[in-house]
């Protein structure tokens, strides 16, 4: 039974629950500076190369590739608009306390995991397709491997994810960690069996112990209490807030040209993210295409890549020989980068970055290296290993982000060497 307050007495403000409240920082967020004008001719570019390739895809391979495509296109607009990092949510929590990207991490993987838990669970799939939860494999490699990728991200600047869209973006210095990277996936394929027999038990996925319903339950429960932690370490050390990045002032124009909200972003990434897994049958990943390519390349130079070992596994074989453009990895990431450059083009951001240190460049490439070899190791990226692996009720995947916070801490250390910042307390942003 409620009581309602005297007469000529205002009711007392509700107090939202502490899971909604903002989380404190050290001065009010900054304002968003304004959008510059539109830049055409990187739009007109990029646009007319998603159309070409997109129709070309569609009638060479068929529906399915090119679907992806536009998935992969999709994921680029949704990466870029919001901004959304992985890098820089653990730099950001790991060196001055603020969660805000680790809370954004939070929704992505929770409603990824609701979405697959609906689609895995009662074995919904299109064009055939079976969809199948993404189970890695607990050990060595899965620890080393993460570590090595979560140290080069620091030093890169950029996760698998956001590499990709940093470099549609056009961001020169993450050129040149996408170059280590696609080298170092490929140097760890050529070296695959120096590795391959790395100390491992198998993979343990929830469902196959309490169901579809209960991975849910426990994945949801879970990351509630890495949103109540981060909250706590925030409000214990007030953090500068984060940086504003251009946008507009009225939400129309915003949803095409400006910036969106981190929970806007974490909410389109996990719906097209879902759709890859309807349309493919496996989780959206990023990093196998990688060493594709640069496997590619060998054979193109005069090697032969279809005599390594990692190429002679099963499923990796068809992935060499058959066309680049049927792959399912190489589809979406070949649309992520041109999704960003449409949406950075059109955000009037689009710009080609000359100068660099040549401290940066070296951290770039040992980066995008580490990166290489450490995604082949753990059997993932942040988006293959992390949060397909979460999202799936994978103990891989939560063991891949425990190792990751660890790696960035390590990462931030180096940071300096090669004359990178990193946030501290004092900041006006972080």
């Amino acid at each position: 039974m409620t009581t309602a307050p005297p007469a000529g007495q205002a009711a007392p403000p509700r107090v939202p629950p502490a899971l909604f409240v903002t989380s404190p920082t050290s001065a009010p967020a900054p304002e968003a500076p304004p959008l510059p004008p539109v830049r055409r001719t990187p739009l007109a570019v990029s646009g007319l190369l998603a159309v070409a390739l997109t129709a070309y895809v569609w009638s060479a391979h068929g529906a399915r590739p090119g679907v992806l495509l536009l998935l992969g296109l999709g994921l680029g607009v949704a990466l870029f608009h919001s901004r959304f990092g992985f890098t820089s949510a653990w730099r950001q929590l790991v060196a001055v306390g603020n969660g805000t990207g680790l809370r954004a991490h939070a929704l992505l993987l929770g409603t990824t995991a609701t979405l697959f838990a609906l689609v895995i669970g009662t074995g919904t799939g299109l064009f055939g397709s079976q969809p199948a939860p993404s189970g890695g494999a607990i050990g060595v490699g899965l620890i080393v491997g993460s570590l090595l990728f979560a140290v080069g991200m620091q030093l890169g600047g950029a996760c698998a994810s956001g590499t990709l869209f940093a470099v549609g973006s056009g961001q020169t210095s993450v050129l040149l960690t996408l170059g280590g990277f696609i080298a170092g996936a490929t140097l760890a394929a050529w070296q695959f069996d120096l590795w391959k027999d790395l100390p491992a038990w198998e993979p343990v996925v929830l469902s196959d112990h309490i169901g579809w319903a209960g991975s849910w339950a426990v994945t949801i429960a879970a990351l509630l209490l890495v949103v109540l932690v981060t909250r706590r370490v925030q409000a214990r050390r007030n953090p500068p807030p984060v940086g504003a990045v251009p946008s507009a002032r009225t939400a129309a124009v915003r949803a095409v040209r400006g910036s969106w909200p981190l929970a806007a972003g974490a909410l389109a990434l996990s719906v097209l993210g879902a759709g890859v897994l309807l349309v493919s049958g496996g989780a959206w990943g990023v990093t196998s295409a990688f060493g594709l390519w640069g496997s590619e390349l060998v054979g193109a130079l005069g090697g032969h890549p279809e005599n390594w070992s990692w190429w002679r596994q099963a499923g990796n074989a068809e992935m060499l020989a058959g066309p680049v453009l049927a792959d399912k990895t190489s589809l979406t990431d070949l649309g992520i980068m041109i999704g960003a450059a449409v949406a950075a083009a059109l955000g009037g951001t689009w710009a080609l970055h000359r100068g660099i240190p040549w401290r940066t460049a070296v951290a770039s490439v040992l980066g995008g290296v580490l990166m290489g070899v450490g995604a082949r190791l753990a059997g993932g990226c942040n988006i293959g290993a992390y949060l397909a692996g979460v999202s799936s009720g994978s103990l891989s995947g939560w063991l891949w982000g425990a190792v990751a916070l660890i790696g960035t801490w390590a990462g931030l250390k180096l940071r300096p060497l090669f004359g990178l910042g990193n946030p501290k307390p004092g900041d006006g942003v972080c």
